[in-house]
This record gives structure tokens, sequence and C-alpha cells, in this order.
């Protein structure tokens, strides 16, 4: 992992929708140039915390910084500068891989020579140069979130939020956009931040996870450090003790 700097900082961020705490006062440091793992049960504020961060939404209270700027005042840069690849992304499939990205090129300012040589590259990298001029409905799953992972590339940002990259993908393409985050992660120097709730993904793909849980984050450290942490065998042991109150919070903090 590259440690350049700090991409993203919270300081007692909450979230509320009426009396559900979503978000519940989030301390958080993710460091530039890795791959943090942002990992947690359903409904468990994952993606309301990624909302607030790459600027879609505002926090009830605290404070967050994301490349150094203030999401409240700076909502317009970051969004300009990171990209979002949600849960359930749209995909026109009545277009080519080429027209679309070159719509979402359009939709971040980009044309002409630089826009074609970006998407080039990014086919070329993804392994889709031989099918690039076929309509999307003829991919496979794997295919479709290659172009999908792409399309949030294409503006070259330095942050990258993945909300469950791998979900309603089949095991094969499931591992194919592993590989493709750790391929992108030495190739780049773009920093991913990834919500999932699939352990086996968060251990073999994450530097740095973080468990989340009613809101609130439990624990920050490497994959192994958590294994350790918790007496258990592998993260997936480590997260259902977690996220089951066997270990709590301040037994965590008492062996770090």
């Amino acid at each position: 992992m590259r440690n350049n700097g700090i991409s993203i900082q919270t300081q007692a961020l909450n979230k509320t929708f009426g009396p559900v705490h979503a978000v519940r006062d989030l301390d958080l440091e993710v460091a530039s140039g890795g791959r943090f793992g942002f990992l947690r049960p359903n409904r468990a504020g994952k993606t309301t915390t990624v909302r607030i961060l790459s600027g879609l939404m505002k926090p009830t209270s605290g404070s967050a910084s994301v490349l150094g700027m203030d999401i409240l005042t700076h909502a317009g840069e970051i969004k300009s500068l990171t990209g979002l690849l949600p849960e359930t992304p749209g995909l026109y499939s009545k277009l080519s891989a080429v027209e679309f990205l070159d719509f979402i090129g359009a939709l971040n300012g980009l044309e002409g020579p630089v826009l074609d040589r970006r998407i080039d590259s990014l086919l070329s990298m993804l392994g889709l140069e031989g099918r690039q001029d076929d309509l999307l409905d003829s991919y496979s799953s794997g295919m479709k979130q290659k172009v999908l992972v792409a399309s949030t590339l294409l503006h070259e940002p330095r942050l990258v939020f993945l909300d469950e990259p791998t979900s309603r993908l089949d095991p094969s393409a499931g591992a194919l956009v592993k590989d493709l985050i750790l391929v992108l992660a030495e190739e780049t120097e773009t920093t991913f931040f990834i919500c999932t709730h699939q352990t086996s993904f968060a251990e073999d793909v994450c530097d740095i996870v973080g468990i989340i849980n009613d809101g609130s984050l439990v624990i920050v450290d490497s994959p192994n450090g958590i294994v350790e942490s918790t007496s258990a065998k592998d993260l997936e042991e480590a997260y259902l003790k977690i996220v089951g109150g066997q270990v709590d919070r301040d037994s965590l903090l008492a062996w770090r």
C-alpha cells in the first residue's frame, strides 16, 4: 500500500433518519493509495457513509474531509476528483461499450482525443478490446461490471468508492472483479474505498479493513490484525464474533 497521506478523515460523523441512527460517531482515517474495506452486515450504514463522503448526502453532525477538502464546502470539487460505483448502477444495454463510455466521458467534461485514449486504455487493461463495439446486452455479468468499473475510472479519479462491487455476480465474475481491483491498485495511484459484506473478498483484496456494526465502527486494522485480536481462524470467524457480540469494542481497543 502506498501511503502518501490521508484520503479520507472523519470526526464524530453522524447521520440519522428520524429514529434510525445510520452512522454513529464515525472517526476514521483512510490512507492514500491503498485498498480500504468497509465490512458490514446489511443495513449497517455503509451506503449512507459512502453517500456522505462522495458529496451526495449531508451528515446530521460531525465533520469529514475527502482529499483534504471539507465535504460541505467543497462537494463539487470532491465529486470531480472521485469516482463512485454504486451497488445497483445503471447501464444502457443498447449501447456498445465505447458508446457508453463516450456518454459517461461527456458527463465528466471529457471529449476528443483525450477521451478516446482513456477509453482505449481502459478497455485494453480490462481485456475488452475485441468486444468494444458489441452491444452491452450481449455481455456477461462480469464483462458488464468491467465496463462499469471503466466508467468509474474514466476521468482518472484519485479516490474510488466501490459499493458491493461483486453483488449480483457469479463466483467467476466476482473473481474477475477482485483481480481487476488488485491490478488497478498496482498500476495506478488510486485509493479504493470498498464496501462489502463478503469477508473473503475483503481478506483477499484490502490492506486495511474497518468493521461497522449498527452504524458504529468497531475496529480498523489489517485483516490479519483483526483475526489475531479476536483469536479467530480467519476474517469470517472474526467478523461473526464481532457482530455477534462475542468480542466487544473495549476488548479490541485493549488488545491494540
